[in-house]
């Protein structure tokens, strides 16, 4: 077998992995389904990754990864004068495009984050790392903007609106509504979740 058939079959079983965990979870995803998918037999799967575990484990950081560049592309491509509030609603864009249509990595990452064991959640969790550092200095753009409710724990308030983001993936499919119309909700309630509102300053000097 050359290199290149190798690679190629590797991908394969990865790009299955990514389908089966994205549909049935963590404690649904079969070797043999994975196997069956990528076109290969169940022991095979073992040349390859050398338990279920290290298979999901590549999946998920692979999957963080995609989520991770598809939202720092979607920053990247806005104006330089781009305020706070437009990257937070182009980052709640990017988030949902990804987790929700581009990518059955990203949406293993979001379906499978929370049922992983203990030892996988570890190696997850340095993975996330880089993402969540993205979206605090979000938050730290809004404070600098003057728009963010300082009320806030800026980490609970980070992490809430990821598991609202993540928790799309279990729900939603064309029959809920447009892909456009989830976004643009999402996009309203995490401002609303996060924004300080217009009567706060207002009772700010109040005793």
């Amino acid at each position: 077998m050359t290199s290149s058939t190798a690679n190629d079959t590797r991908e394969r079983i990865l790009a299955a992995a990514a389908t089966v965990l994205s549909r049935k979870g963590y404690a649904g995803a079969r070797l043999s389904d994975i196997a069956e998918l990528a076109e290969l037999r169940t022991p095979a799967v073992y040349y390859y990754f050398e338990s279920r575990e290290h298979l999901v484990n590549e999946v998920m950081s692979v999957g963080q990864r995609s989520v991770l560049e598809h939202v720092l592309a979607a920053l990247e491509a806005l104006p330089p004068d781009a305020d706070a509030l437009e990257k937070l609603n182009s980052a709640v864009r990017a988030h949902l495009e990804v987790e929700l249509t581009l990518s059955d990595f990203a949406t293993a990452v979001t379906r499978n984050a929370g049922q992983l064991p203990p030892d996988l959640q570890e190696t997850f969790k340095a993975d996330s790392r880089r993402y969540f550092a993205m979206w605090d200095g979000i938050l730290g753009d809004l404070a600098a903007d003057g728009v963010l409710d300082l009320d806030l724990d800026v980490r609970v308030a980070r992490m809430l609106v990821l598991g609202a983001l993540n928790w799309t993936a279990e729900w939603w499919d064309i029959r809920h509504g447009e892909l456009d119309d989830v976004i643009e909700t999402a996009q309203i309630f995490v401002r609303g979740s996060l924004l300080k509102r217009p009567c706060d300053d207002l009772y700010s000097n109040i005793d």
